[in-house]
């Protein structure tokens, strides 16, 4: 599959997965989470999802479980919406970048604070 589909699809499944955890998934486990990349496979076979979420390390595998026993149900309506032929297995990954660039401005911060 050429790149250009693929992107088009991984943009395409990111906004019907987002759609989905912000609006039809009602379990009491899962916090803030926002969808922050997809990755698909180039034979559509693997989706990994990554996520951020909003709240203490407790919270952000409580949500990744909730999103897990999910997935049978994100992956139907996924593809469904996305109108896939087949559906990917989709694999949720915890994504630390916000936070990681967060630490690294406040850091700098400091460095800047600091030689003033």
């Amino acid at each position: 599959m050429s790149g250009y589909r693929l992107n088009q699809m991984q943009a395409r499944i990111k906004l019907v997965i987002s759609h989905l955890i912000q609006n039809e998934i009602k379990d009491p486990r899962l916090g803030f989470v926002s969808v922050t990349d997809v990755r698909l496979t180039r034979d559509l076979a693997q989706c990994k999802v990554y996520i951020s979420v909003l709240g203490s390390d407790e919270q952000k595998k409580e949500s990744l479980t909730a999103l897990k026993s999910a997935s049978g149900y994100l992956r139907k309506e996924m593809s469904r919406r996305a109108n896939l032929r087949r559906a990917p297995e989709l694999i949720f990954e915890y994504d630390d970048s916000m936070e990681y660039g967060a630490r690294i401005n406040k850091l700098l911060k400091k460095v800047e604070k600091d030689e003033k």
